[in-house]
């Protein structure tokens, strides 16, 4: 008797024990937000990322989503060390309305970031991961 009790007190210890970890990755996925980047703005300059800088925590994701005055892309020129930003960068030119692509960014520090055709009209930005 006591044997089956401990089997069944572990099995339900087991069960909790899965409902909790279950409910810390939740917690942590939920955690992370998205930023969107409109690629020309809406007001203003037309050729510039809305927002220019932003902020955000290690973990979040910003998509860049096509806007105005395509076509666009978006090319990184400065990351933190160990970070490549060939593999970040998007040389795809979009030019369709509501075309998006998004990254996620891990690692603190700051990125630059342009936009290959209108990098001389002024199109750059900057994203800082805390």
């Amino acid at each position: 008797m006591i044997a089956k009790f401990t089997k069944r007190l572990a099995a339900v210890l087991f069960s909790v024990l899965i409902a909790v970890s279950v409910l810390f990755v939740a917690a942590d996925t939920a955690s992370a937000a998205t930023v969107s980047v409109n690629m020309g703005a809406s007001a203003g300059a037309p050729l510039a990322f809305e927002p220019k800088a932003l902020t955000i925590s290690a973990g979040d994701s910003v998509q860049w989503v096509m806007n105005k005055l395509g076509p666009h892309n978006v090319i990184f020129d400065k990351v933190p060390a160990g970070v490549d930003a060939s593999s970040l960068s998007h040389t795809a030119l979009e030019s369709k309305a509501g075309a998006s692509f998004a990254l996620t960014f891990d690692t603190p520090g700051t990125y630059s970031y342009y936009c290959t055709p209108h990098r001389g009209a002024g199109m750059v930005g900057t994203i800082t991961v805390k």
